[in-house]
Parts: structure tokens; sequence; C-alpha cells
């Protein structure tokens, strides 16, 4: 950590508590944060996952592309001048109309171009970017449905180890957060094992709620006793 950076203490403030409640008013009516709350809840069911720009892998097949059909090109006009066609070329005519459909080159040839068209076809109608968890989107708000917000897994998995190891009795903490389930692994050197994990249990489930998250992942809680070194 260098010096020109510090780290936020981690307590209560790191994660916001979102009861979803608030105190009715003087004629008995929810206040103003129960409409929000419920309008944020209705707004989870349209939030969609981050697709990713596939730089990388447009890029490599307009190259290829372009070498293929560049070279291919050259050698039509250079049989067009009345030249020979190249020698790749020659060949590649020659086994494609001797060769069988049952040989075994043929078949794994034919094997190598399914599974590069199955790829591409998966990167194009998969949204990728998988370490990033859509947040939900407030209807009502004006402008809110012109701003979409993600959380890096990584991020959601510190924060979650740091509200886990506030929890008495926890030695140490490991979080796993995947885009629909939470594995929350941990070590009580004091207190009984049962009552650790109902209070981790607790305390991540209100910070996987407090998160805003289009889609709140399942949580899952293991505790065990730390080895003895």
């Amino acid at each position: 950590m260098s010096a020109n950076t510090w780290r936020q203490p981690t307590g209560d403030s790191d994660v916001p508590s979102d009861s979803g409640q608030s105190a009715p008013s003087a004629d008995g009516t929810p206040g103003a944060g129960a409409g929000a709350t419920a309008a944020v809840d209705e707004s989870s069911r349209s939030a969609r996952r981050f697709w990713s720009v596939r730089r990388i892998p447009a890029a490599l097949v307009a190259l290829l592309s372009v070498a293929a059909i560049g070279l291919l090109l050259y050698d039509v006009v250079s049989v067009r001048a009345d030249r020979s066609a190249m020698r790749w070329r020659r060949r590649l005519a020659e086994e494609l109309a001797t060769r069988p459909l049952d040989d075994v080159w043929v078949i794994v040839g034919a094997a190598v171009a399914m599974a590069l068209g199955l790829w591409l076809f998966l990167l194009a109608v998969t949204p990728g970017l998988r370490r990033l968890l859509p947040m939900r989107q407030p209807t009502g708000v004006p402008g809110a449905g012109e701003v979409r917000a993600g959380l890096d897994r990584r991020a959601a998995a510190l924060v979650l180890r740091d509200r886990a190891m506030q929890v008495p009795g926890v030695q140490s903490a490991r979080v796993a957060v995947g885009r629909r389930k939470v594995k929350a692994r941990a070590g009580a050197h004091f207190r009984d094992l049962e009552e650790v994990r109902a209070d981790l249990d607790a305390a991540l489930g209100e910070a996987v709620t407090s998160m805003g998250l289009a889609r709140p992942p399942t949580l899952t809680v293991n505790v065990r006793r730390p080895k003895k070194g």
C-alpha cells in the first residue's frame, strides 16, 4: 500500500444497512422509504448482466479473415494474369477432390471447425463480464433508467470477509462470491460453533441484502475449528 492511499476501517459503515422499512407518518401511512424500497424490488426483475465488448476475439477473427481472404484473392488475381496457382491451393484442391469423407484428417478438420464455430457462437450470444454483478435499478426516479451499476465480485468478497471478521469468535474467514452463490468458510477459536454459525449467517445475510444486487445470491456458511499447528 503506497503512502498516498489509505484504507477505511471496517465497521458498520462499510455496508449500509437497509432494512427496507420506515417509520409510519402521523396518519399511519408508510413513509417514503417503504415506497422507494418497493420500487427498487420491482426493478430488480429488469436488471440484466453487462455485455462484454469482446475486443480480443473480434480482432483475432478479423485479422485471420483478412489474411485468408487477401491471400486467396492474390492467388486468384495471379491465375487471371496467366500465372500458375500457388502450390498450397493446388494441393488443397487435390486433397478435397480425392480424399474420402471418412478419412481421419477430414473428420479432425471438421471437428475443429465446428468447435471454433460453436465458440464464436457462444461469444456472440452470452453477455460475458462474469466478474460484475448487476445491481438493482430504482423506479420512479428521474433518469434512473439511463444509469446501470455493477459490483465487482472481488470487492463484494472483500466486504463480506471484513463483515465476517467482525463476528465474535471468528479467527479467520474466506469468502467466495459467485453469480448465484456465496460460500463463506470461517475458523472459530472460541464460542460454540453453532452460535458462531448463526451470528455469521445473520451478519453475512444482512450484508448481502444491503449490497443492492439485482439477483441476491444464496449464502452458504461453514464454520469449523482451526487446525492446531
